[in-house]
């Protein structure tokens, strides 16, 4: 029988995924050199090399391949245990990691206050990154849940709708097309705009409804916050589509106002996402549960 320690699969997953021992390191705040002997000790206990350096940058051998397999199973497999235990808990020691795109934070503190109304025994963690980041944590399986656009298809997940998710133009309050009706897409696409960046679900939609109508989208301006995107077109940078869940504020205030542009809004669907075959704790269920039938009545 192998003598590995969990440790050492651990620090081996990391270095894997970076394919550096440095970041492996930095990520599990261990000395390089640390990071090292770990990996030693694995590859003296397996009999062979798990990595091989060519040139500067390291790969995965054969072997290496079949062990990260095997750790990331027994990885898997210690989740699960914990999530077993705690079903037998109930929900009294309830953990749950929630993962959000940043454009669905706007609503979903909300959201999980009034869950925690409901089981205030659950501790959630929230993460609030954007689209192509929350892809890579569920296939890490590094959240319990996510709230998002559809997911794609080929990343083995499944993918609920659960409320609209209308997209709108939005331009300062005082600007000249306001209050007008109806207005052309082919006039909007003449302006510039401040737009979310590649790889956000808000940005690939957008271009998307542009290139359907035989136009381009004219970025002047791209920015990885909303908050940020909003407060250049409040200055006169430029229009924007957003979410019009992250708008709700300010057009209260009249800083910013929704024009009414020929196709829009872009309707589009959140979507509760998760791993395909997914376990779920019994916290998982009850929150997974709150958002299908809670959400549209709540936010």
């Amino acid at each position: 029988m192998l003598h590995v320690t969990l440790r050492q699969l651990q620090v081996f997953e990391s270095a894997a995924r970076h394919l550096s021992f440095s970041r492996a390191a930095a990520e599990l705040h261990l000395s390089q050199p640390g990071v090292s002997m770990q990996i030693k000790q694995l590859e003296a206990t397996v009999g062979q090399a798990l990595f091989e350096q060519l040139g500067k940058k390291i790969f995965l051998t054969g072997v290496g391949r079949e062990v990260l397999r095997a750790g990331q199973a027994i990885a898997q497999q210690l989740v699960d245990l914990e999530d077993t235990l705690n079903d037998l808990r109930g929900l009294k020691q309830g953990a749950l990691t929630v993962g959000v795109v940043s454009t669905v934070s706007y609503f979903a503190i909300g959201l999980i206050s009034r869950f925690r109304q409901e089981h205030p025994e659950v501790r959630i963690t929230l993460n609030v990154v954007n689209r192509e980041a929350l892809l890579a944590q569920l296939a890490n399986n590094e959240v319990d849940l996510a709230l998002m656009g559809q997911a794609p298809e080929g990343h083995d997940l499944e993918s609920t709708p659960f409320m609209e998710n209308p997209l709108v133009v939005i331009a300062p309050f005082d600007h000249p097309l306001a209050k007008r009706k109806n207005i052309a897409l082919a006039r909007i696409a003449e302006a510039d705009f401040v737009a979310r960046e590649p790889g956000s679900g808000t940005r690939g939609a957008t271009e998307a409804f542009f290139q359907a109508h035989g136009m381009a989208l004219r970025v002047a301006m791209e920015m990885n916050k909303n908050e940020a995107i909003k407060q250049a077109v409040e200055a006169g940078l430029g229009l924007s589509v957003v979410s019009r869940h992250a708008v709700t504020q300010e057009l209260a205030a009249r800083r910013l106002v929704i024009l009414n542009v020929e196709g829009f809004p872009i309707r589009r669907q959140w979507h509760l996402v998760h791993r395909r075959n997914k376990h779920f704790s019994v916290a998982a269920d009850a929150f997974a549960r709150f958002v299908l039938t809670q959400a549209a009545k709540t936010v």
